[in-house]
């Protein structure tokens, strides 16, 4: 599913127009970003949490020569679903 498919899913659901809906989705992406960029964590119970994982400077290997290559200490996003979320999923 892409973000199209996600706006006529939540448009359908809640019998708003598309270009509302659309509209809606884009500032929950924005907010969840913002949040994110501010280093808070974004958590919505039932579904999981936004946080953001500092990864830390380690030494890699260039797949075609071998050679150690540096790889820089560098910020992600990262999603930890919820234990509801988790069950719907394995059914």
């Amino acid at each position: 599913m892409n973000k199209s498919d996600l706006v006529v899913r939540i448009a359908d659901a809640s019998n708003l127009p598309k270009g509302a809906t659309g509209k809606a989705v884009d500032a929950v992406f924005e907010a969840i970003t913002a949040a994110l960029v501010k280093g808070e964590e974004v958590a919505v119970k039932g579904f999981g949490a936004f946080t953001v994982t500092e990864r830390v400077a380690r030494e890699g290997r260039n797949p075609r020569t071998g050679e150690p290559v540096p790889i820089p200490a560098s910020k992600a996003p990262k999603f930890t679903a919820a234990k509801v979320l988790k069950g719907a999923v394995q059914g």
